[in-house]
């Protein structure tokens, strides 16, 4: 099983700390966020990020197709894939907080498609058309991975379709993973695609700590800003939610925040949703009880874990004890 984690870049210090212990407990895979609103300057951190680690990927998880051209993001991928020596990762989403903070739109389904199959053209370095201009990166020499992030049919579906790979915002329960990766699987298919050559890995939120219930405490903040995206968005019928959350859910996205704090952490509670919320989409709490729930994720089908650090009570701790104590009892 493949294991990886992201994080806001808060701080260079936070970025170091964070890229030594990828290196140190055989992390597969270290990202950082594009959420100009709440954190440094993604390219930036990333850069520091692959200068700091020998041999975990290297990812921007994610950014989007309107605040930077995606011409202006293939080449930022490609230069920071000559600094990691070929473990660039490049993935792109709809824009979320990255988007909502600065006051601009997110990219639908169709423009992911696109924007994903101009940056790959641009990658191969080829010329490449996007909304009727024309980009050519002559000097990029081996192209980088790029993924889609999705977490509805329309995005997974332009995933399996036109990227490298796929990282799943949908939920780790058994159905989650059947319905979210299936989804991907059958778009590759029917683009005439090995449904293999598509990565999918699943995203959920982590806390780890000795104090399992700090970590519980803690995580109801990103719990709501991932599920006011995930799964309140649209009928939340249509993303296998039981009936008595579906109304919370639609509250939840009406009320939270995409900078998160402790208001969002007393709404997840208020409205009833944390312990539906934690089982669908995260792992928390002391480390044994984290290796049961990944465990459970494995054995629901999920082959690749991208965790989200982001707003645990101590991030780089949290990445520690679980690569102390949960990886190597998830590899043994």
């Amino acid at each position: 099983m493949e294991i990886g984690f992201f994080f806001w870049p808060f701080s260079a210090d936070l970025i170091r700390r964070m890229a030594a212990f990828g290196e140190r407990f055989g992390f597969d895979m270290v990202g950082v966020a594009d959420t100009p609103g709440n954190a440094m300057d993604p390219w930036v951190a990333v850069t520091v990020l692959a200068q700091a680690v020998a041999r975990p990927r290297v990812a921007v998880c994610v950014t989007n197709l309107t605040t930077r051209h995606p011409a202006v993001s293939a080449a930022s991928i490609a230069s920071l894939d000559s600094i990691a020596d070929g473990r660039a990762v490049l993935g792109i989403g709809a824009g979320h907080s990255g988007t909502r903070n600065l006051g601009v739109r997110s990219s639908n389904a169709r423009q992911m498609r696109e924007g994903v199959r101009f940056i790959k053209e641009l990658l191969r370095g080829r010329p490449a058309s996007y909304e009727g201009r024309t980009a050519h990166l002559p000097w990029v020499k081996r192209p980088p991975k790029v993924f889609l992030a999705g977490s509805h049919p329309p995005t997974l579906e332009a995933a399996g379709a036109v990227a490298d790979g796929a990282f799943i915002n949908y939920g780790l329960g058994a159905e989650n993973v059947r319905e979210s990766e299936g989804i991907v699987a059958r778009a590759a298919a029917a683009a005439g695609r090995a449904p293999s050559e598509v990565e999918a890995w699943q995203i959920a939120c982590m806390d780890c700590s000795e104090d399992g219930e700090t970590s519980r405490r803690k995580i109801g903040a990103i719990l709501a800003f991932v599920a006011a995206y995930i799964i309140g968005k649209g009928d939340p019928a249509k993303r296998g939610v039981p009936e008595e959350f579906r109304r919370p859910l639609v509250e939840l996205r009406e009320r939270y925040s995409t900078r998160p704090g402790e208001a969002d952490i007393r709404l997840v509670e208020e409205l009833g949703l944390f312990d539906y919320l934690a089982r669908r989409l995260a792992v928390c709490g002391t480390p044994e009880e984290c290796l049961e729930q990944v465990r459970a994720a494995r054995a629901a089908g999920a082959r690749r874990l991208m965790f989200s650090v982001s707003l645990a009570a101590d991030p780089p701790r949290t990445v520690e004890l679980f690569g102390e104590r949960v990886l190597p009892a998830l590899r043994s």
